[in-house]
């Protein structure tokens, strides 16, 4: 199992995208704007498309990506999310104004678009590849995931802060290989990550100290800009983990 970095961003610029992870061909988690790096035959071979939140870095290509393939596709691409990031998703994207609604074109008993609410620590297993919906603690409801293909797992946090349940979780995964996690601000900026739901790398420190498997530990969702300065905070703790940070085009296999 393969998981490719299309974007890992907490922004945009030259070079940066927003959040999505490709697992294989077939499977997106979160669909920000480097999903717009794939092509057009790339883009029809995604059946399912797990969604952490709502936000606008998270979902930004997930119209685009419905709109290039319709047509070119026998079967509805399925997206995963909890009940309440469809209910964003139905009420103020796909609404006809900001976007046609995929799930009823082109009509509702054979939608384009098919939603799977999902609640936290449901398991779906496509492929032999099990998905599984984590806690997380954020601005807006938000799960994160882990990948697990059997051999080797991924947690991946998607936006959140501080967390005991997400690290409880992780302490019962017996083939945990690689943690992808958010560290968004700076230690300067600790009350603005609290207030956002995001973390920062001492509050990072606090939920790896509550880690008892020793995963590669891959660091996402940097702010433009400050990524240099996020990192040189981790490192300074000297971690026994060793965080590094997560690249646009990095492959992790499983």
């Amino acid at each position: 199992m393969n998981v490719t970095v299309l974007g890992c961003s907490g922004g945009i610029g030259q070079g940066l995208r927003t959040t999505a992870l490709l697992l294989d061909d077939d499977i997106l988690i979160d669909a920000g704007t480097g999903v717009g790096d794939l092509s057009l035959a790339q883009l029809v071979a995604i059946d399912h498309v797990f969604l952490t939140h709502s936000h606008l870095d998270h979902i930004a290509c997930l119209p685009f990506l419905l709109d290039s393939v319709m047509g070119k596709r026998a079967a509805p691409v399925t997206v995963y999310a909890l009940p309440e990031t469809i209910d964003v998703l139905k009420a103020h994207i796909f609404n006809w104004k900001i976007w046609p609604d995929f799930n009823q074109i082109p009509d509702q008993e054979q939608p384009f678009l098919q939603y799977r609410p999902l609640s936290l620590g449901q398991t779906f297993t496509l492929n032999q590849r099990m998905i599984t919906a984590l806690p997380a603690h954020h601005s807006v409801p938000a799960v994160g995931y882990l990948l697990d293909s059997g051999v080797g797992s991924l947690a991946f946090s998607g936006d959140t802060t501080s967390c005991d349940a997400f690290w409880q979780q992780l302490n019962q995964v017996k083939n945990l290989a690689h943690l992808v996690i958010e560290t968004s601000f700076s230690n300067a900026e600790i009350a603005l990550a609290q207030v956002s739901r995001h973390l920062c790398p001492s509050l990072l420190l606090e939920g790896l100290n509550q880690l008892q498997s020793k995963p590669q530990v891959h660091i996402t969702h940097l702010k433009p800009g400050e990524s240099e300065s996020i990192m040189q905070e981790i490192n300074a703790y000297r971690h026994a983990l060793n965080p590094s940070q997560l690249w646009h085009g990095q492959i992790i296999t499983l």
